[in-house]
């Protein structure tokens, strides 16, 4: 295919989790399942949060957005899985691959923004009790979020585009469930070194600095815990962080772990059941772990049930 002529791609061949049949409906039903948890329960911490005026907090207030975002994190990949199951296809239009890897980065990209902003936020709560108020101000952490949204969409974008430049062969099929970024460019029958190297750029930046951040704000939220004298004050300063720690260690931990066993095994398969852990599991947890975990989630909720 000469270059330039992707626009002529018809449509890509989603391989999925599985190819024998008498999976399917097993597989249906508990992506069905999986994606109505998610929903439902980070729905009701957005509402349980904009309904008590008690949670109109920085913490919450970047918890509703995470849940928002796990919402539309889950939408733009397991709903087409249901529909071609249900419809026993494999396709997915160019066009709609693209946008489906377009979104799905936004999303995963602005999870892994507020995370980082969570854990900024618990430092400054937990090693500046008194400035607290002064610096997560809602000005700061409107533009905390503001910047994670720019920066989530200029990087997806830049990755899009850079698709969009890409000549593809015959060979079209996509070992995975959804159109993951570095699975669309191994098609690529034209160089692709420039989106590797984008690829790693982006990865490096977006990744590792925030990475970095969570964990130099869990290192010092550590040492001030440990210079508080009571054992009584120790577990209040850590239960404000708990919830988030673990939802962090279950988001990276899957995440590193499937793009680790992804560069050593060669089963592309395999790779696409490991990356459930943190594109649909993760998200479906979250909702139990702050709710779980959290009195003041638990109140508001009983609230709005009420």
């Amino acid at each position: 295919m000469e270059p330039g002529n992707h626009t002529h791609i018809p449509e890509f061949i989603l391989l999925g989790l599985s190819e024998e049949a008498e999976l399917q409906p097993l597989l249906f039903g508990l992506f069905l399942s999986m994606y109505l948890v998610t929903f439902t329960g980070n729905l009701l911490i957005i509402l349980a949060i904009a309904t008590d005026s008690h949670l109109h907090t920085p913490m919450y207030f970047f918890l509703s957005n995470l849940s928002f975002s796990d919402i539309c994190f889950t939408s733009t990949t397991v709903p087409k899985m249901l529909m071609n199951i249900q419809m026993q296809t494999k396709v997915i239009t160019y066009e709609d691959c693209i946008t489906q890897m377009f979104f799905f980065m936004v999303f995963v990209a602005l999870d892994n923004f507020l995370l980082t902003v969570m854990a900024y936020d618990r430092f400054v709560a937990i090693c500046h009790p008194l400035h607290y108020t002064v610096i997560m101000n809602p000005k700061f952490c409107g533009l905390l979020l503001l910047a994670s949204w720019l920066l989530t969409l200029l990087d997806s974008l830049i990755h899009a585009l850079m698709v969009l430049r890409l000549s593809f062969c015959t060979e079209l099929e996509i070992s995975h469930f959804f159109c993951e970024l570095n699975q669309v460019i191994q098609l690529a029958c034209s160089d692709t070194s420039l989106n590797d190297l984008v690829l790693y750029f982006a990865t490096g930046l977006l990744v590792v600095i925030p990475f970095s951040g969570i964990l130099f704000s869990y290192m010092k939220i550590g040492s001030s815990i440990l210079k508080i004298s009571s054992a009584e004050g120790k577990y209040k300063a850590f239960s404000t962080c708990g919830s988030h720690l673990s939802v962090v260690s279950m988001f990276y931990g899957t995440a590193l772990g499937v793009y680790l066993s992804s560069s050593t095994n060669e089963n592309s398969r395999d790779t696409a059941i490991a990356s459930v852990m943190y594109t649909v599991a993760t998200p479906m947890l979250n909702p139990f772990i702050y709710s779980l975990r959290n009195k003041d989630i638990k109140q508001a909720l009983r609230k709005l049930f009420c």
